[in-house]
This record gives structure tokens, C-alpha cells and sequence, in this order.
């Protein structure tokens, strides 16, 4: 029976009728960015878009403009993998509350954190069933609606059994929660009787709804993911899984087969780099050079945000990227674009690249080099929808040495724009 009840327009999908309503933003340039690969340039941003790039200092303003010598200019983050729920809540005495409005002021506040590290868009992992029900879907759905231009929120909606007796009810549920606004259909099997029957289930009820799928597993059952890989292959618009960690632990022979299977089924899998996440068993990282040399795409998202799976999570796409970087080894460039092009990308996001005609999502950081922006990404300048929505400013001053004139050289000074000393870092 058709599901007769209204439906707000922006609770499944970032790009709604109803945000594609609201005013566009003065037309903006971004004078002097450096791109990664190694241009000055002016970008000019019309509403949500990139309307021009072109030489430092050839770009008329037509609107505010915005100095950004020193700064790397860069695709946006996003984050493919968070728990918006159960987010800060670590800290507390006792049990974390979860009355829907502070669930609502956790997520919001996770968000806007994420969003200040540059994360314009946003998939939060969330529980329902239980004694819940679904009242924390309700509370992600209305801070998604609170944050509605800053970043874009989805809901994932996971529930605890789907199999059985005991699964009907969260077979009924998962349908609610899609009809009330969960853009994505997600769980885990793991922690269910029937872990292939819950997979079922899943694509089912995402099949039925043209919904994506977003799985937690820890991958540590060749035989499990295989069937999950013969299943989902094909399934449009796509299949996610996270975070894998459990393929580390088996011989390499056999995690290189998973590989390939889940690449042959065009399955996505989000890596935890800064840890892991309520549901996920292991504490080890994902093998993601295996993964990329099968041909798996590979995303990293941020998981908890300090909760009790990982009490000082930081929820940065960056130190992700750095990360993947330093202990992966891979290229500073392949380690941003598993948080930036490839976690869009899993999102269902379109591309964005610092061209004419591309969504304006950016984010400005510190630095000349990529390499050099991941290790050391104080500051920074996210635009969301061709607007700045967020500011983070560090500065670093040293004091005075005692003064030797046979010292040689000054030692380089940096102090605040205004006390006449170099830019902060």
C-alpha cells in the first residue's frame, strides 16, 4: 500500500527542489589560490557553481573578494562514514542521553565540527529499533534540516536484526524509516543470526526504494563477503561497506580474492584511518593498498567522533588523508581524494574540481603543496554552495631570542597580520 503521508522535500537528498529554491549567493572570487598543481589563480563562484577560473589577478569581483595567497585551494572533504547519534558523547557521566533533542544537539554539533575541518557533505550512520525505535532517525533528520545550507546531511538507517521472529519488527521498521526520510538503507549483518539473510533484506528493501546501501562489516568472513559481493554486484545506485578491518587479518591470498570480488561488484569500501566505530569489532586498520591494487574504490571517512568507540575521534578529513599518507604509504594526492573525489563519489555526489561549470565546494587550507597542507592543515576556509560557511584561523608566534650578532642570519618571524609580522600558519 502506497505510503500516503508527506514528504519533506530535503529529507532523502542533498540537492533538493526545495534547497535548489533558496537564494544563490553573491557572486565571490577567490584571489590568488594555488592549485595543486602549482597555479596562481582567481575563481569567480555564481551561486552554487564555478563560473570562472583564470590567472592570478585577472578575475574582475562583481561581488565580495576574498585574498587567498598562501592558501592551497582544494575539492571539498566529504564524509562518508559518521555517527551522528552517538557522537560526543564519551565525556558524559553515565549513560549518554538519547531524548531525541539531545540526539538532535549532538549531531548538529558533530556536524558543524566536521563541516569547520571542511566536510561539506555529510552520511550519518544511524541506529533505529529497539527501545528507540525511531526516534533517533527523527532527531538526525531535523539537525539535517537545522543545517540546512551550511552542509548537506544524510541518514543512513541501521537496524539491529532483520531475520527471524525477532527481525519482522526491524524489517518494518527499516521500511518506516526510509518513507520518513533516511536516504540510505544500511545495518549490520554481522551482528545478525542470518547475516546473509540480513543482507537480503537490505538490498531488498533499498531495491524497493531506489535507495543505495551502506553495510558495516569487518570483512573477516571470505565466504560471507563473497555471497555479499555475488548479491550487490550490479546494484544501482550502489553498494558501500565499511570498514573492512577484518580483511588485515586473513592470509593474503584469500583477502586478495575478497578484493577482487568486491571490485568485480563495483562495491565501495569507506576505511576508519583515525579508528573505529560503535558496531566494528576490530581496532586494526583496512589493507587498503590491497584493496586499490584489486581495483576496489577506496573512501575514508572519519567514524566515531568521540563517543565510547573512540573517545578522542576528530572527525577530519584531513588528518584521514594524512593518515593514509604516512601509514599506508600512499601518494598525497591518492590519500585527499579518498576523502574528497571518491567519498563524494560514495555519496552519490557529482565531481568537483576547480574548473568552470563544477559545484562550488571547496575548501582553502594553509600551505603551498598538498603534502605540506596535510601535515600541517591549520587553517582553513570551507565554501559550501559558492559561500564561505566556515573559518578556522591558527596563528604560531615565537619570542624573541637574545640577540647575537654573531649568529648569523635572523631567525624567521611570524606574528598576527596586524603587528606587521607574516601570516599565521
Amino acid at each position: 500500500m502506497p505510503d500516503s503521508r508527506p514528504r519533506r522535500p530535503d529529507d532523502s537528498a542533498p540537492d533538493s527542489a526545495e534547497a535548489a529554491t533558496t537564494d544563490p549567493a553573491p557572486a565571490l572570487v577567490l584571489s590568488g589560490a594555488r592549485l595543486t598543481d602549482g597555479r596562481a589563480v582567481d575563481v569567480r563562484l555564481s551561486g552554487s557553481r564555478i563560473e570562472a577560473v583564470g590567472t592570478a589577478g585577472s578575475l574582475t569581483a562583481r561581488g565580495p573578494r576574498i585574498d587567498l595567497r598562501g592558501y592551497l585551494l582544494l575539492p571539498a572533504p566529504a564524509e562518508p562514514h559518521a555517527h551522528g547519534d552517538t557522537a560526543l558523547t564519551a565525556d558524559g557521566a553515565g549513560p549518554a542521553s538519547d531524548h531525541p533533542e539531545d540526539i538532535q544537539r549532538r549531531a548538529t554539533e558533530a556536524a558543524l565540527l566536521q563541516l569547520g575541518h571542511g566536510a561539506t557533505a555529510l552520511r550519518a550512520h544511524v541506529r533505529i529499533g529497539d527501545v528507540q525505535g525511531l526516534a533517533a532517525l527523527e532527531a538526525v533528520l531535523q539537525a539535517r534540516r537545522a543545517l540546512r545550507g551550511l552542509a548537506d546531511l544524510t541518514a543512513v538507517a541501521v537496524p539491529r536484526l532483520l531475520t527471524g521472529i525477532a527481525g519482522a519488527d526491524g524489517l518494518a521498521m527499516l521500511r518506516d524509516a526510509v518513507k520518513m526520510g533516511a536516504a540510505v538503507v544500511g545495518g549490520c549483518p554481522d551482528l545478525d543470526p542470518d547475516p546473509t539473510g540480513y543482507t537480503a533484506a537490505v538490498l531488498e528493501v533499498a531495491a524497493e526504494h531506489g535507495r543505495p546501501v551502506d553495510l558495516h562489516t569487518d570483512g573477516d568472513d571470505p565466504a560471507r563477503l563473497a555471497r555479499l559481493a555475488a548479491m550487490a554486484g550490479g546494484l544501482r545506485p550502489g553498494v558501500t561497506l565499511g570498514p573492512c578491518a577484518g580483511l588485515a587479518h586473513l592470509p593474503l591470498e584469500t583477502a586478495s580474492r575478497a578484493a577482487d570480488q568486491l571490485a568485480a561488484a563495483g562495491i565501495t569500501v569507506v576505511c576508519l584511518p583515525q579508528g573505529g566505530c560503535t558496531g566494528s569489532e576490530r581496532r586494526t586498520t583496512t589493507p587498503v593498498r590491497l584493496l586499490r591494487s584489486a581495483g576496489v574504490r577506496v573512501a575514508a571517512g572519519s567514524g566515531a567522533l568521540r563517543d565510547t568507540a573512540n573517545p578522542v575521534g576528530r572527525g577530519d578529513p584531513l588528518e584521514a588523508a594524512y593518515l593514509l599518507a604516512s601509514q599506508h604509504g600512499l601518494r598525497a594526492e591518492h590519500a585527499y581524494a579518498a576523502v574528497s573525489t571518491t567519498a563524494r563519489a560514495a555519496l552519490g555526489l557529482p565531481d568537483v574540481r576547480v574548473e568552470a561549470g563544477f559545484p562550488a565546494e571547496l575548501l582553502a587550507v594553509r600551505g603551498e603543496q598538498l603534502s605540506a597542507a596535510l601535515s600541517l592543515a591549520y587553517s582553513r576556509i570551507v565554501i559550501h554552495r559558492g559561500r564561505i560557511v566556515a573559518r578556522t584561523s591558527a596563528v604560531r608566534e615565537y619570542c624573541d631570542s637574545d640577540p647575537d650578532p654573531t649568529a648569523g642570519p635572523d631567525l624567521p618571524r611570524q606574528g598576527r597580520p596586524d603587528s606587521g609580522g607574516g601570516p599565521g600558519s
